[in-house]
């Protein structure tokens, strides 16, 4: 596919950027600023084409750049006469926050990832004048103050691009691939479509995540903020529930259930889902009043079709209450304080919570590397007394640091160094042969803007973003702009190649030391899964499902992308929603244990010793195990055990529930029992043992 031509949008936001960095310059130059440079390139740092991001990210970089630059301030008196002992410092500093950079997996985290790298970038220069420190550390701090004050101011008065439009086309086409997804099991389809479709639900879902984390620096009032964080909520369960029930239909269907009701009430909510809110022939009452006349009672509520039925019905009614609050959620995120009060129609659980999964080995793993690395390099330069050499080992800490969370970083330093090559030719062209024929300002605007001009344009393309930024920030840099030319071409060359060194050294690294790639990150975070399922059977967890569940759809979010990697076929043989419809029916059983007689709850113990050993063996071992036929006998025997002795009410409908989602989840294929008696009489027919046992 070719490059298409910039958009409207694409070259106004690249005009913005570009005045904005001139701004900056020009600021820089008349206030007589050190390095004016520096103000330059912080504005194509945070340029971003929504307003909101642009500010979030100067203030971030502000904040970033103050803790290195107050760190340096701190640290390079006390080692300026060790320089080991300095960089030892410098390293394990850079690889302090980066570390807490990688906890915090929003665009907060760039804070501290700045602050890491931003140590070695001020003091290093510095390093064999160490009284002139302070004056260098508030020098970089006014510059780079200066850049992103202008970025964000001139972004933000000149045709903003709010976060909350971008937001609400977000929405509608999430909306509308969640609708897709609900109407194709509501009619029975199953199959690859149907699995393309949950997954990019997924991948929706945490895309989503940072437009979210954007908006409260958006022109955004607090209600729409909290509406915003409450609908991803409800995005977030639905998974789980339309996969849950895409499971009871089919579960009906094998059985061969009569559910003709069912199946018109089936099509009159997928006529719901995908009517616009204002057009639909179908109320949430009516249809709840439906549901609720269908659920079965008397002996039939006790039969394995009716307890499918039953269960089928319970998740029809929390697709059709989700589905109503996320309509006038997305509602009220677009019209704000026009919107009206809202009452939510889901209440039968709290939305997920914001739980994540980190792999700490893995963090501890990749922040030591780049404290090995950044190690390394500075005592390369000094053993080889290289007098550029800082820039060697700066570019090392920057390169290491910026790809951190990427779990094939190589190809993405790779990139960087590339780039970082072609921008010091770019700069000595600059340097060498135009600038000695600009004579003043204008000229110097003219020379600039058809190439930075362009290249911002690509800096809104995802595809193109990193390539157009590293461009912009590098050459800005690399020509060292100062208030009267001076350009010496040995200095040039020795700065930017211990520039580009640090590029290499820090890819020879990365191929050294991380070798693996996405499909080991997956393999990790589906052993995870299978211990969070262990503890939480043991009771060793014990906390609300929310928590749970947030841990599984965050690692539902980071194992989408990784799917394509995998070569050994275990990670697409691992279910995670399935994950997440054990787990949580495991804690569904959990919470009520204690509140049952003894004989019952002695049979949910036993189901829940039998299932934390079953995932504890896939943890230990790494590949999926089948479940054990002694599994499917004790669930089948508390189900009997429930549906004959224990009285009607609210613990035995989710008692049951339970039980039924967690025999769907574990064994889908296996027969129905032939029928549900007590504990002891035997729960399991002949032939499913067989099977089983076969």
């Amino acid at each position: 596919m070719g490059l298409s031509l910039p958009s409207w949008r694409e070259w106004l936001f690249s005009l913005k950027a570009f005045i904005a960095a001139m701004l900056a310059l020009y600021i820089a130059l008349a206030a007589g600023l050190e390095r004016p440079y520096w103000a330059m390139a912080a504005v194509y740092v945070v340029a971003n084409p929504l307003s909101g991001a642009t500010t979030s990210k100067a203030l971030y970089r502000a904040l970033g750049t103050f803790i290195g630059a107050a760190g340096s301030v701190l640290l390079l008196p006390v080692f300026a006469t060790a320089p080991e002992l300095f960089i030892i410092v410098i390293g394990l500093w850079t690889g302090l926050f980066l570390f807490v950079s990688l906890l915090d997996r929003t665009p907060r985290g760039y804070v501290f990832m700045l602050a890491g790298y931003s140590l070695p970038l001020i003091a290093l220069p510095a390093v064999n004048a160490p009284g002139t420190i302070f004056d260098v550390a508030v020098a970089r701090s006014e510059e780079i103050t200066l850049g992103i004050v202008c970025a964000a101011v001139v972004n933000s008065l000149f045709f903003p691009t709010r976060v909350g439009p971008v937001l609400g086309a977000q929405l509608e086409r999430w909306l509308r691939d969640a609708g897709a997804w609900a109407g194709s099991l509501l009619r029975g389809e199953h199959g690859l479509g149907a699995s393309l479709e949950r997954q990019r639900l997924a991948a929706d879902i945490r895309s989503m995540d940072m437009l979210i984390s954007q908006l409260g620096y958006d022109a955004a009032n607090r209600d729409t903020v909290r509406a915003a964080h409450e609908l991803r909520g409800r995005m977030a369960l639905l998974l789980p529930i339309l996969s849950s029930l895409d499971d009871r239909v089919a579960a009906l269907r094998e059985v061969g259930a009569d559910t003709a009701e069912f199946e018109a009430l089936r099509r009159d909510v997928q006529a719901w889902m995908l009517s616009p809110a204002e057009q639909t022939s179908h109320t949430v009452d009516d249809l709840e009043g439906r549901i609720a006349a269908l659920e079965p009672s008397g002996e039939r509520g006790t039969q394995w079709d009716g307890l499918l039925l039953s269960s089928a019905l319970e998740r029809l009614r929390e697709l059709v209450d989700l589905w109503e609050d996320c309509r006038q959620l997305k509602r009220r995120i677009e019209l704000g304080d026009r919107a009206g009060k809202w009452r939510p129609a889901f209440r039968s659980r709290r939305t997920v919570g914001k739980a994540r999964h980190y792999d700490f080995a893995l963090l501890v793993f990749s922040a030591g590397s780049v404290v090995l690395a950044t190690i390394l390099a500075g005592f390369l330069w000094i053993g080889t007394g290289w007098s550029e050499g800082a820039g060697c080992v700066i570019m090392t800490a920057v390169g290491c640091s910026f790809f951190a969370a990427i779990d094939d970083p190589a190809s993405q330093i790779r990139s960087f160094t590339l780039w970082m090559a072609v921008s010091v030719g770019a700069s000595a062209v600059y340097l060498f042969a135009l600038l000695p024929l600009a004579h003043d300002f204008v000229g110097l605007v003219v020379m600039f803007a058809i190439p930075f001009i362009f290249v911002g344009t690509l800096v809104s393309r995802p595809q193109f973003t990193m390539i157009a930024m590293l461009l912009a920030v590098n050459t800005a840099s690399f020509v060292g702009l100062q208030a009267n030319y001076s350009a010496d071409f040995d200095s040039f060359i020795n700065g930017n190649i211990a520039s580009v060194a640090g590029g290499v050294f820090a890819l020879a690294w990365t191929l050294a030391t991380r070798p693996f790639g996405a499909a080991f990150v997956a393999r990790r975070l589906i052993r995870a899964g299978w211990a969070d399922i262990a503890a939480t059977s043991r009771g060793g967890r014990n906390e609300d499902p929310d928590r749970f569940a947030g841990r599984v759809f965050d690692r539902l979010g980071q194992l989408v992308p990784r799917l394509a990697a995998d070569e050994t076929g275990n990670i697409a043989a691992a279910d995670l929603l399935q994950e997440l419809r054990v787990g949580i029916n495991v804690l569904d059983l959990q919470r009520v244990r204690r509140s049952l007689p003894a004989s019952q709850e002695r049979l949910l113990q036993e189901v829940l010793d039998t299932v934390a050993h079953l995932y504890a063996e896939c943890a230990a071992s790494g590949k999926p195990v089948a479940p054990y036929a002694q599994l499917l006998a004790s669930i089948d025997a508390a189900l009997a055990e429930i549906t004959q002795r224990m009285p009607e009410g609210a613990n035995r409908r989710r008692v049951l529930q339970a039980f039924v989602g967690l025999r769907r989840g574990l064994f889908a294929d296996a027969p129905p029992p032939v029928t549900l008696v007590p504990a002891g009489a035997g729960a399991v027919s002949p032939q499913a043992e067989l099977e089983l046992a076969s």
